[in-house]
């Protein structure tokens, strides 16, 4: 295993510091945001959804999961039906209740920070339509351990019969 870091990442570097890790995630790879939309990433001389690099990983038997707090954009759902692999092979939860920004990497690694997965949080957006952003990249072991305790805990639906939100919760995770 590689020495602890903690980086801290503003602005431009959720694109060049973050997203570069998901391409190469050789097990899992668990997302949890607020909101999510079309996210585009360089492959190359052009750009792909970043669905495409979700369809990569899946072929290569990478487990994805991801937790949304409202039904993702138009965009991504169309871009998501091109992918047919992702249907089956790529797990997805609604929680309305989400409001953190995780993802994290092999169990080793992670991102705790401000951005969602849309382009003007984490993707490719010119600098004039970016989010401000921050957060940390880590692999430092308490606080990956925090990261996976919290996503795991709302997979599961540890909070599900008390939240309250019940009523207003469209896809239950229990």
């Amino acid at each position: 295993m590689a020495p602890p870091f903690i980086k801290y990442i503003a602005n431009t570097q959720h694109y060049d510091d973050v997203l570069a890790h998901v391409a190469s995630v050789k097990n899992t790879l668990w997302i949890g945001t607020a909101d999510i939309k079309d996210v585009y990433v360089k492959s190359g001389t052009t750009s792909v959804p970043l669905l495409a690099v979700f369809d990569k990983l899946v072929k290569r038997n990478v487990a994805i999961r991801l937790i949304h707090a409202k039904e993702p954009g138009p965009v991504f759902r169309k871009e998501h039906e091109k992918f047919p692999a992702l249907w089956s092979s790529m797990e997805m939860a609604l929680c309305p209740r989400v409001h953190f920004k995780l993802i994290i990497f092999d169990m080793e690694t992670a991102y705790i920070g401000s951005a969602n997965l849309t382009g003007a949080g984490i993707g490719m957006k010119s600098g004039q339509k970016r989010n401000f952003e921050a957060g940390i990249l880590t692999n430092e072991p308490s606080l990956v351990e925090a990261a996976i305790n919290q996503f795991d805990e709302v997979w599961r639906g540890k909070f599900c019969e008390k939240c309250g939100r019940r009523n207003y919760c469209n896809d239950q995770i229990l």
